[in-house]
């Protein structure tokens, strides 16, 4: 389906010499020009997220000439970001994400607006946020805020630009029922189950996938403004690094759909999907026993008599490990019930605390009761190793 320019007919204006020079490529395009590419000058586009896929999405348009561009993000720049968040640098560790992201897009096109939010995209102030904008890009790393974009984007009858990312796998399409495609609940109808979908945080991804996805991202983007081309209403596309493949997936719309369908039961943006815990620590697994790092230093220094289990996998612990830890990987931890003392602590952490807290739940559903979570796991451990 070819969409017409979505940020509607060319507003009053022209381009500065200036600006005629910076894009001559796009206007000797037939299909972009001087009215494209004022098209592109008026338009606006909020990211969810200056990360991994957020990074060459606001990259790529800034430099294209996207007018105003909304940036969301709370976090701070972390060393672990560098090797796939391309909008920051080593100097900008620590620091907010907006203000380095702020600084390298101006630093790319001038001539953009860059207006920042730098709060947590919640169900209290997405609305509010996204109604300022055309279009809407996907750069979460959680579930919940997927969701919270999703139905912002329905409620606000605005295109969502969606795109995920894991290991070697990553995939984009466009979601936009008010055009006559489905949702994202359409595709994925709730949450999946605590801890059976590791984030990017606990599987990895390869560096360069984010650039491959959020340049595609930036890509139907610049086509909905423009009303150029095809864009991928009803169709998801996944891409195979390892494979160097690119295959669709078809994506009808569900009329059983609780936020699109012929029924609707999700009526406003906070419901259960979307104000659901985005982070290990505020998960509802969370409330068990647990202890820090710091607490769990102090113990091993001392004399420690319980068990320290490490749950995450073979080659994980081969790049870092905390002395003395026992490595029964998540996935074998039912083997080793009847190996396990119940008349002593048990201590278990993993990478950032996900899988520690659902092995933490493991074992006391096995009956265990002395038992209790190692909150921020190893990477908590390094950062106060420094």
């Amino acid at each position: 389906m070819v969409i017409p320019a979505h940020a509607g007919p060319v507003m009053p204006g022209t381009l500065s010499p200036a600006e005629i020079v910076r894009y001559s490529r796009h206007l000797l395009i037939p299909e972009v020009g001087q009215s494209g590419q004022l098209r592109l000058k008026n338009a606006s586009v909020l990211l969810v997220g200056t990360g991994a896929l957020g990074s060459p999405a606001a990259l790529y348009l800034a430099a294209a000439g996207v007018g105003r561009l909304g940036l969301v993000d709370a976090d701070l720049v972390d060393v672990s970001n560098l090797q796939r968040q391309i909008l920051h640098g080593e100097a900008w560790v620590g620091k907010p994400k907006l203000e380095s992201a702020a600084a390298r897009l101006r630093e790319v096109n001038p001539h953009v607006r860059v207006e920042l939010h730098p709060v947590r995209f919640d169900a209290g102030n997405a609305l509010a946020i996204a109604r300022e904008y055309d279009i809407l890009i996907d750069g979460s790393d959680n579930f919940p805020t997927r969701f919270l974009t999703n139905d912002s984007a329905y409620f606000l009858r605005k295109p969502l630009v969606y795109g995920a990312i894991h290991r070697f796998e990553g995939q984009t399409g466009v979601f936009a029922p008010h055009l006559g495609g489905p949702c994202y609940r359409c595709m994925l109808p709730g949450l999946p189950a605590p801890g059976s979908v590791p984030s990017c945080q606990e599987a990895g991804v390869l560096g360069v996938l984010p650039g491959i996805i959020g340049s595609l991202q930036a890509l139907e983007t610049l086509k909905l403004i423009l009303g150029i081309g095809t864009v991928p209403l009803g169709k998801l596309t996944v891409y195979a690094a390892l494979d160097s493949a690119f295959r669709s997936l078809h994506l009808a719309r569900d009329p059983q759909c609780r936020l699109c369908g012929d029924h609707p039961e999700i009526h406003g943006v906070a419901n259960t999907e979307t104000t659901a815990a985005t982070t290990c620590d505020s998960h509802p697994s969370a409330t068990m026993d647990s202890i820090t790092t710091t607490e769990l230093r102090a113990l091993l220094a001392g004399n420690f008599t319980g068990v320290l289990i490490d749950v995450r996998e073979p080659d994980e612990h081969a790049i870092a490990h905390i002395e003395g830890a026992r490595l029964i990987p998540l996935k074998t931890l039912p083997d080793w019930f009847g190996q396990l003392p119940t008349d002593r602590e048990i201590y278990v952490h993993c990478k950032s605390g996900m899988r520690s807290a659902k092995a933490v739940g493991m074992l006391l559903e096995r009956g265990f009761t002395r038992v209790k979570n190692v909150t921020g796991g190893i990477d908590a451990w390094l950062r106060q190793e420094g």
